[in-house]
């Protein structure tokens, strides 16, 4: 049978790497590339500018790849649960096909549109293709518990195997006989929207460092691949948080809008790898792609990861509640320049170091503010444009203290941090000019410059620029105790980690960190992880790639001509567990 396929783009914005829509091609007459512009797409809080940019520049990218098959992308607008079984009748589809995500928002969108295909007589294909893994299967393969440990997650996935090898890109000779209706009309209905008419001003202004999209992806992964040396070498937490530019990949914003296929981006680093000496896991490239996939398992097998309550890994703090606090740290008015530098970043450019994350993610959690990881979670979903669901809220609760990583006590010092790596502060001079003429001695403390310094400069500190908010050496001890308190009224937690277990951002140095309140700390370069409950099992949807027993395609469900029973075992699909 001749299939009429839609494709249902939603991550995974390319064309290499993308077996979902490879199986849309298999026996196809009429393919219908499809973008569902849904209502707060890429998500349902606020979006900045710089992420609204980021995606429709990954979605020309992919119209253009598209016509040179040939093809063309549809840009429907509206909510998936509606306009899709619209097209299903419009275009008289047959096949919908789409690549896996295992976010819960996206999972009960998902279960609502296969119950409306299935009610359509839509034959539904799903592949995983955004993750190196099935996390599913990583939780079965740990005795249906989440991995609580890097060195775990190793372990299991090592005893599945590689990731499995991208699949190539559709050819010419894959599209003939397939073609994609498309009419002046079209571009009317279906053209991809500019900024202006969605609504959106550009605030950020200057040099776009983020183009969006494939080509650009691919491009970026070829420069670093060609960089041997780094590629191998590579530590993360040898990276430096304020660099004039970065000192790492900067790959992460296409790699989570699926613009670059992270099973890609593993295998050519396995081919740089290949015979040469080079760093491992958990601080090396691919350690960093493995963190990733730590976060996703975490994700998928906590229930309520992006919040404190009811997540049964996350410690319970009576944080405040202080809307002045969230604002200044928000808009940059601390009063720490170091740290007000990172946040003018984050606006103006949607990308910030892992390590400066650090930074900021402390300082307004359990070093200085005392403000819940879930209100800065929000804003770093708002403006990251990586801002991935699941490795945002785990880097939250790293950082806070709340999960998986314990070592309360160690707190980034907003002033000595950033001298480590940039004594001039040149990178404050960059993003806060108003300060560029301190002299380096009171660069990352105005506050501290006599007011002749102050007057030379241009800036005075309380008029120009505000006064530190916090006095941090006072406020930070406190809340250590304040975290103290909140550990020792919870019930012990079988899923703490050991405090040697391995951190992203740390090697096996453990010199003194004199960005860090206490000296107990070393190198505080640890990435955002997350942590999981030992006990949890696993309550998610079934493995995306299994299907129907009835259907022959492992990463199909039948949905043909269902009546209530298929209609049952669809939905039955989500949320009963199936193994790969």
């Amino acid at each position: 049978m001749a299939h009429i396929s839609l494709h249902w783009f939603r991550k995974g914005l390319r064309l290499h790497d993308n077996p979902a829509l490879t199986a849309a091609l298999r026996d196809c007459k009429e393919i219908y590339p499809v973008f569902v512009l849904e209502p707060g797409t890429p998500s349902k809080v606020p979006v900045s500018d710089n992420r609204w940019r980021f995606l429709l520049g990954a979605l020309r990218d992919l119209d253009s790849s598209l016509r040179k098959l040939n093809s063309r992308l549809y840009v429907v607008r509206g909510e998936a649960e509606k306009v899709l079984p619209k097209l299903f009748e419009e275009w008289k589809v047959t096949r919908l096909t789409y690549e896996y995500n295992t976010d819960p928002h996206n999972l009960s969108r998902d279960g609502k549109v296969i119950e409306l295909a299935a009610e359509h007589g839509v034959h539904v294909v799903y592949k995983i293709s955004h993750t190196l893994y099935n996390t599913d299967r990583i939780i079965e393969e740990n005795n249906g518990k989440v991995p609580l440990t890097f060195n775990r997650l190793q372990t299991v996935v090592k005893s599945i195997g590689p990731p499995q090898r991208p699949v190539a890109s559709p050819r010419a000779e894959d599209m003939r006989g397939v073609k994609t209706p498309w009419s002046e009309k079209c571009d009317k209905v279906y053209g991809i929207p500019t900024l202006e008419e969605l609504g959106v001003e550009l605030h950020s202004g200057g040099e776009e460092l983020f183009p969006g999209g494939e080509t650009e992806a691919l491009r970026r992964l070829d420069h670093h691949m060609e960089r041997t040396s780094w590629v191998c070498g590579f530590e993360k937490p040898q990276t430096s948080p304020n660099s004039m530019s970065p000192s790492t990949t900067t790959l992460s914003p296409y790699v989570s809008l699926g613009c670059l296929s992270v099973r890609t981006f593993w295998w050519r680093l396995t081919d740089v790898y290949k015979g040469r000496k080079h760093s491992q896991p958990p601080v090396s490239l691919h350690g960093q792609l493995l963190w990733r996939e730590f976060f996703y398992t975490a994700g998928a097998g906590v229930p309520n990861f992006s919040r404190m309550k009811g997540n049964t890994v996350c410690t319970q703090v009576d944080w405040d509640s202080n809307p002045e606090y969230l604002a200044a740290w928000t808009e940059a008015r601390t009063g720490f320049p170091f740290i007000d530098a990172i946040m003018t970043q984050l606006r103006q450019e949607g990308w910030i170091h892992h390590l400066a994350r650090h930074a900021v993610a402390c300082f307004l959690t359990r070093g200085d503010l005392w403000i819940s990881w879930e209100e800065g979670m929000r804003v770093f979903e708002e403006l990251l444009l990586d801002g991935d669901w699941a490795l945002n809220a785990g880097n939250w609760l790293w950082l806070s203290a709340s999960a998986f990583f314990h070592q309360y006590y160690r707190v980034y010092s907003p002033v000595a941090f950033g001298k480590k790596t940039d004594k001039n502060g040149d990178y404050i001079k960059k993003y806060l000019p108003l300060l560029k003429k301190f002299p380096a001695q009171y660069i990352y403390e105005p506050w501290k410059a006599p007011q002749s310094v102050q007057q030379q400069a241009g800036c005075i500190v309380g008029k120009d620029y505000p006064r530190p908010i916090v006095e941090h050496e006072v406020i930070s001890k406190l809340n250590i105790q304040r975290m103290k308190a909140a550990y020792a009224k919870r019930s012990p937690d079988p899923g703490q980690t050991n405090k040697r277990s391995p951190d992203p951002g740390q090697t096996n140095k453990r010199s003194p960190d004199p960005g860090q309140t206490n000296k107990r700390s070393s190198d505080p370069g640890q990435t955002n992880k997350r942590s999981s409950d030992p006990g949890q099992t696993n309550k998610r949807s079934p493995d995306p790639g299994q299907t129907n027993k009835s259907s022959p395609d492992p990463g199909q469900t039948n949905g043909r001509k269902s009546g209530g029973k298929r209609k049952a075992s669809v939905l039955d699909m989500l949320t009963k567990k199936k193994r790969l």
